[in-house]
């Protein structure tokens, strides 16, 4: 029986969908809406990683749990809610893992917890964050998150990490990272230069189920498809939907006044910033990540290659929009 937290998620029901179809039996943990999955293998089961007993109770009869459920924000006014969901959370559920036994733990952690600001050299899973690599409260929560896992593996529970870059998937376009598509669907005239990476979520999937039934523990695993800039992402979701590609460049200067524009804005309006500090110095940076070490262990596992992943998932999007 194998436990799935966050499995409303983009990554967490994704997930939950691969594993039915290889035959397994799933417990998926929600929070507040009831995911809309049905399956006669699948029992979905309301809780808070922040409730100790929850927790205890979601893994009664699990052998093996995929911790999926965290929060993503790079609004500072979060930092809060972050500090309790990715740390405290991952906290309960590694102690409740070794309380009730569980013969392995995968947690999803992110690149953001490698640190992101460096431009000399690729990041590869030697690297962890400290103050001058990272630029977002998120990623220091997610760092700490893998403290609690590590110190778990320390008291004898087998455990694997994975840090995925930027996931590619369908899911609902007005949050997460799925909000580029609408974005460039929308004709938004803006890019940056920046460079980072990208990954299907079918990859991260496959990847993560991988390990998970390999014997490998103890190890992190950087999840990444290929490095691309910000612009020729935009450009190739643009054209794949049949729309105007982004041709307005921000630079430093315009990032810098939007995102102290977009504060005030907020003093007044009390909506989410559009641009924050942290995502504004993100988009400008161009960091590479090395992808090496999971191909090396994982030696029958391929990458889907990015335009791949764009038609499909615009494919996905038009069907289920009614665009």
């Amino acid at each position: 029986m194998i436990l799935v937290t966050g499995g409303g998620g983009l990554v967490g029901s994704h997930l939950i969908s691969f594993l039915l179809q290889e035959g397994k039996r799933v417990r998926a943990l929600y929070h507040n809406n009831i995911p809309s999955i049905i399956h006669q293998n699948l029992e979905w089961f309301k809780g808070d990683i922040l409730d100790v007993l929850d927790v205890e109770a979601a893994l009664e009869g699990i052998t093996h749990v995929y911790h999926c459920a965290a929060i993503v924000s790079f609004d500072p006014k979060d930092k809060n809610q972050l500090i309790k969901t990715n740390i405290e959370g991952t906290a309960n559920i590694v102690n409740a893992c070794i309380d009730a036994g569980v013969e392995k733990l995968l947690h999803v952690s992110s690149v953001a917890a490698l640190g992101r600001l460096r431009e000399d050299k690729p990041i590869d899973e030697k690297m962890t964050w400290s103050e001058e690599t990272g630029n977002s409260v998120y990623g220091k929560t997610k760092y700490l998150a893998e403290m609690e896992v590590w110190r778990g593996i320390g008291e004898g529970l087998n455990a694997v990490i994975v840090n995925p870059t930027i996931i590619l998937g369908t899911s609902d376009w007005e949050k997460g990272s799925s909000g580029i598509f609408k974005s460039a669907y929308n004709e938004f005239p803006w890019f940056t230069n920046g460079v980072t990476g990208f990954v299907d979520v079918k990859d991260v999937v496959k990847a993560m189920v991988l390990l998970m039934d390999s014997k490998i523990v103890s190890e992190r695993f950087i999840l990444n498809g290929d490095n691309v800039s910000y612009k020729e992402i935009f450009t190739q979701i643009a054209l794949a939907f049949g729309k105007k590609p982004p041709h307005k460049e921000v630079t430093k200067t315009i990032a810098a006044i939007v995102w102290r524009i977009e504060a005030i804005k907020e003093l007044f309006t009390k909506k989410r910033p559009l641009l924050t500090k942290e995502t504004a110095n993100t988009a400008q940076t161009k960091v590479y990540f090395d992808n090496k070490k999971l191909l090396n262990a994982l030696p029958e596992f391929r990458y889907t290659p990015i335009n791949d992943t764009i038609k499909r998932i615009c494919g996905e999007l038009k069907e289920k929009y009614k665009l």
